[in-house]
């Protein structure tokens, strides 16, 4: 098994078609309708790739975009970002969240200067905890209410890793075919 992480691209329209209609919880993470080619690659167009405060990634098998993960909110006075992750069901259990966080978070430190990573998962998601957990983040807290899908609102736990915080032993993931940000 090959893993990789590289930039999104529209032609990956079909992989997340795949993830949505695998996982439709992620439909509603997402926030909008992507169970259709033309949706899929207009949401990637509009939100998986690289802007000014944003750094995203497709998790990648063999080549196939599998997951996402991303740092999103950078920001440059108190060098900080938001991460956010996920595998598509057939491809959950394998280690691959983790490694790509683990693999982003290095990115962040070493590449892009940055000091602290922050990311939230509804409590009721142990899954993505154990996620947290196994790169490096420590858990900060509770915030009540703070997440809504759709109608729902859902307490999150906070986690956050520092670059002075001790690297997690995590086999990190290769990123490729992406352009290099300088720290500052």
């Amino acid at each position: 098994m090959n893993v990789s992480l590289s930039p999104w691209s529209t032609s990956d329209a079909d992989s997340l078609t795949v993830a949505v209609g695998e996982s439709p919880e992620l439909a509603v993470q997402l926030g909008e309708e992507v169970g259709s080619r033309a949706a899929a690659r207009t949401y990637i167009a509009q939100y998986l790739t690289d802007d000014d405060g944003t750094v995203a990634f497709a998790i990648r098998v063999d080549g196939v975009a599998v997951g996402h993960v991303a740092l999103s909110h950078i920001e440059r006075r108190n060098d900080s970002a938001w991460a956010s992750y996920w595998v598509t069901a057939s491809r959950r259990g394998h280690g691959l969240a983790s490694r790509a966080l683990a693999t982003i978070a290095a990115h962040a430190f070493d590449t892009l200067g940055l000091f602290r990573i922050e990311l939230g998962h509804r409590v009721n998601n142990p899954a993505s905890c154990r996620v947290a957990t196994a790169a490096g983040f420590a858990a900060e807290g509770i915030e009540r209410s703070k997440l809504r899908y759709g109608s729902d609102r859902y307490d999150v736990e906070t986690h956050a890793r520092l670059s002075t915080d001790p690297r997690p032993p995590i086999e990190l993931v290769p990123i490729v075919g992406a352009a290099v940000r300088a720290g500052r």
